[in-house]
């Protein structure tokens, strides 16, 4: 099979399929949390995903995420903020990695969106 631009595929807002996240039991998200994502590509696997993300001003408690993910700011600005209370900003321009384990804190600060790029570990060997 030839990989050509046709297997070339866009990721940006608006781009693929509509998503609105649904988290797994023990993560809480408060009361204005706001989200959808765009999901516009992914592999074979299924264990890499491109999508685009918008999100409004909330916070959510994240337990073990349960991958890595890319991301790319695109507009606003977002805190994480870990269990010992530490706490980093990324605005609009900035990329970061949201490490698979972290347990803590996501908080949009202000309307905001990002590119990311999931990444799940591979399947345990037998």
């Amino acid at each position: 099979m030839t990989i050509g631009v046709k297997d070339v595929r866009a990721i940006g807002l608006g781009i693929g399929t509509r998503v609105v996240p649904e988290w797994p039991d023990g993560w809480t998200a408060s009361a204005d949390w706001a989200e959808v994502e765009w999901r516009g590509c992914s592999d074979a696997t299924g264990r890499m995903i491109g999508s685009a993300w918008e999100g409004q001003p909330g916070v959510l408690r994240v337990v073990d995420y349960p991958v890595d993910e890319i991301c790319v700011m695109l507009t606003g600005s977002v805190a994480v903020i870990d269990d010992t209370g530490e706490r980093r900003v990324f605005r609009a321009g900035e990329a970061f990695l949201f490490p698979r384990g972290f347990t803590g804190q996501w908080e949009t600060l202000e309307p905001s969106s990002k590119i990311f790029v999931v990444l799940e570990p591979a399947p345990e060997s037998a």
